[in-house]
């Protein structure tokens, strides 16, 4: 007798199908009873007859009473189930096979799996859920039934659920050092941004840049980062020029609020080349108002601003305090000279009087735009407290830069 299990697809859950390889060959313990009612059933299953076997389900399922004869019931509910193209047979006789001692616990995962396909299909929820609840405990290891659960936990909204369920899924992959889909990441990352879960939400963003650092992701991560997060200005001046660096501005909104940003607080210069940046990316119009009259406003506000970085230098270090340098620091990071800023930045901690978590920031941010590499990562490790998260982007940045 040849019996047939049904696979699934369990990241999509998609239809039922008919696996090739037969169930291996078993003694099973059968009355005479039990074998003169299933027999009819086995001949019209085995010959393709549809018809007849509907016909003799009723008598087989009446002489099955012990655990075998369940389980050769229940396989051939399920052949026929196929051969009909009838998934309440198939329904029936997956719930037969696994309510049955006799079905090796080798198979009882993929009958969960299509338990749970055909459920979903049939609109149950609830037994779907329950389903690839059990099969995920069969196969704690396998990331695909985490998945197909993890969306059934999103349609039962419970996002939360369905985090922590992707979140295992992916490190399951990085432990087998296999490659984890992109998908997988933006799934999991949207999810924890629309269920205003913070940690996650930074969490899963860095991962997703790391592990596939386009402009795209950098852009999303970032905005989902600062959405999540109470930034003040100059915690999002930061991540503006992370993100600049890492091509994620796009659009004429993302070069305008930076821009308009850097004129307001003093980075004409800074202001001017995100614009210039903008206009030769096609993102810009600059005869366009209000880039227009912003770049107007620089070019004003530039005459004579950076040639008074020198004296400002002067005076930045012989101060005593820390703040003069810091300011003259960002003066000249927003004119892209960072080893000038570098220097300053590691004069405002040495005099103090500032917020070393931001200088540190900031630091790394001007150490890793001018290739120290080394330097940087160490500026950036020593960021704490609420900041610690804007150094990390900055160097999963880092990382990427050989």
């Amino acid at each position: 007798m040849t019996f047939f299990l049904v696979g699934v697809s369990p990241a999509a859950m998609a239809a039922v199908q008919q696996q090739q390889a037969p169930a291996p060959a078993r003694e099973y313990k059968l009355s005479k009873e039990e074998r003169n009612g299933l027999a009819p059933l086995q001949a019209a299953v085995n010959a393709k007859d549809t018809a007849a076997a509907t016909a003799a389900l009723p008598a087989a399922q009446a002489a099955a009473k012990g655990a075998d004869a369940q389980y050769v019931l229940g396989q051939l509910m399920l052949k026929l189930g196929i051969d009909s193209n009838n998934e309440a047979i198939q329904r029936q006789a997956i719930d037969r096979l696994l309510a049955t001692a006799s079905t090796p616990q080798k198979d009882l995962s993929t009958l969960y799996l299509n338990q749970a396909a055909l459920a979903d299909r049939a609109g149950d929820r609830k037994t779907a859920e329950n389903a690839l609840t059990k099969a995920a405990q069969i196969s704690p290891n396998d990331p695909d039934v985490l998945l197909s659960l993890a969306e059934l936990k999103v349609d039962g909204k419970k996002g939360a659920e369905a985090v922590d369920l992707i979140s295992r899924a992916i490190d399951m992959r990085k432990a087998a050092g296999q490659p984890v889909p992109d998908t997988w990441y933006k799934r999991a990352l949207s999810l924890a941004f629309q269920n205003k879960m913070a940690p996650q939400s930074v969490a899963l963003g860095k991962a997703l840049v790391a592990a596939y650092p386009t402009p795209t992701n950098w852009r999303d991560a970032l905005l989902i980062y600062r959405d999540s997060s109470t930034l003040d200005a100059q915690a999002q001046l930061d991540l503006f020029r992370l993100m600049r660096a890492a091509k994620g501005l796009t659009g004429e909104r993302d070069y305008f609020r930076f821009a308009d940003q850097l004129k307001s607080g003093g980075f004409p210069g800074e202001s001017k080349a995100v614009l210039d940046e903008g206009v030769a990316a096609r993102h810009v119009d600059a005869a366009k108002s209000p880039f227009k009259e912003l770049i107007a406003a620089n070019t004003v506000q530039m005459k004579g601003d950076r040639e008074s970085l020198g004296g400002l230098e002067t005076k930045a270090l012989a101060s005593g305090t820390g703040q003069m340098a810091l300011s003259t620091a960002d003066a000249y990071y927003g004119y892209g000279d960072y080893a000038k800023a570098a220097a300053l930045y590691r004069a405002a901690l040495q005099k103090g009087g500032v917020d070393a978590n931001l200088v540190n920031t900031r630091l790394g941010a001007a150490l890793a735009q001018s290739g120290q590499k080394v330097e940087a990562e160490a500026a950036l490790k020593a960021v704490q407290g609420p900041r610690a998260d804007i150094a990390a982007f900055w160097m999963a940045w880092l990382n990427q830069r050989g």
